[in-house]
């Protein structure tokens, strides 16, 4: 399959996108509309408002959408009224990436209530409407777990693992009461790549990296990065594993990423060449006691299953990117703007 496009078979079918404004849901809702005209599509995000009530801020912004010119709805899935729009609606494919996903929050209340109960309604959502559903698991479901990471092999360390973990578990259930329905959850390693920047510090340490460059500041990574190894996949590789999944109807849990684990010493070398400069590193201490160091996803299963294999090696991913770095720290974070 060429570069940028993705399988035929949406033509005719409703989609809705959760957590469409942001990171991974905007790339999603934007490659349907550029790719999949025939099909409708219908995002809803918070917008940055509490993913749960208290609790952590979710990461969507109209920045990312302001080329879409689909259905929105703004609303709080946590929200019973909200959750209520989405009932009246009409659709037969929900592709789910609402969440709070930020590894390092630790109030799991929050972090349940937003990602395990709100995954329950869009279940019972599912079965009413017929409709499959296709959703944002993570690689932080292995936490510690040895390299490659393998389905059925998890040993999840944060209450975010812990919630994708359970995700994945009511999701198989699911898949053994509703036969007719087609459930994919998609374990997302290390996601780097467009419409990112509003994540703040939970965005890539790619973004990170290239901003503290062209801002021309040593570039911080802790004690040890060339031993850090992470599995770096660029969202376009996402977008399409999560297309694969829809339009086969696949059942299951994948692993998404490279298939490679790269340093983030190398991650920034990468960066030096790309942007032109040659800074000093500042090295700290690692603050995170659950952290992963070794990631790297097995794909065998996800190849047999979505016909998936990544187009972007790291190398190629950030060279890729480095225009959008550019860009944002430009008009972000200096607040210019082309004439």
């Amino acid at each position: 399959m060429a570069q940028g496009q993705s399988p035929r078979g949406l033509d005719g079918r409703t989609v809705l996108v959760t957590g469409g404004a942001g990171f991974i849901g905007s790339n999603v809702a934007l490659h349907l509309q550029h790719h999949h005209p025939g099909c409708r599509v219908v995002v809803v995000d918070c917008f940055g408002a509490a993913a749960a009530a208290p609790g952590p801020r979710a990461f969507g912004h109209y920045l990312n959408l302001i080329d879409f010119d689909g259905e929105l709805i703004c609303g709080d899935l946590t929200e019973p009224r909200d959750l209520a729009r989405l009932q009246r609606l009409r659709y037969d494919l929900i592709l789910h990436f609402a969440a709070v996903s930020d590894t390092r929050v630790y109030d799991q209340a929050a972090i349940l209530r937003a990602n395990v109960n709100v995954f329950a309604d869009l279940l019972r959502l599912a079965a009413r409407r017929g409709a499959d559903l296709v959703y944002a698991s993570s690689a932080a479901t292995y936490g510690a777990a040895p390299a490659p990471q393998r389905i059925g092999h998890e040993a999840p360390d944060t209450p975010y693992g812990f919630s994708k973990l359970k995700m994945d578990q009511m999701a198989t259930r699911f898949r053994q009461e509703h036969p007719g329905l087609a459930v994919a959850g998609l374990r997302f390693f290390n996601v780097y790549g467009p419409r990112e920047y509003f994540k703040g510090t939970t965005a890539s340490m790619v973004l990170q990296l290239g901003h503290q460059l062209l801002a021309g500041r040593a570039p911080r990574l802790f004690h040890g990065s060339e031993h850090i190894l992470r599995d770096f996949v660029h969202v376009e590789d996402v977008v399409r594993a999560v297309l694969a999944a829809a339009v086969g109807r696949v059942s299951g849990v994948f692993n998404v990423g490279s298939g490679r684990a790269e340093s983030f010493a190398r991650v920034l070398e990468l960066l030096q060449q790309g942007l032109g400069t040659a800074l000093p590193t500042d090295y700290i201490d690692n603050p995170h006691h659950a952290y992963q160091t070794h990631t790297r996803a097995e794909l065998e299963t996800t190849r047999a299953a979505l016909g998936y294999t990544p187009e972007y090696d790291l190398a190629r991913g950030v060279a890729a990117y480095l225009p959008e770095i550019r860009r944002t720290y430009r008009e972000r974070v200096l607040g210019c703007r082309d004439a």
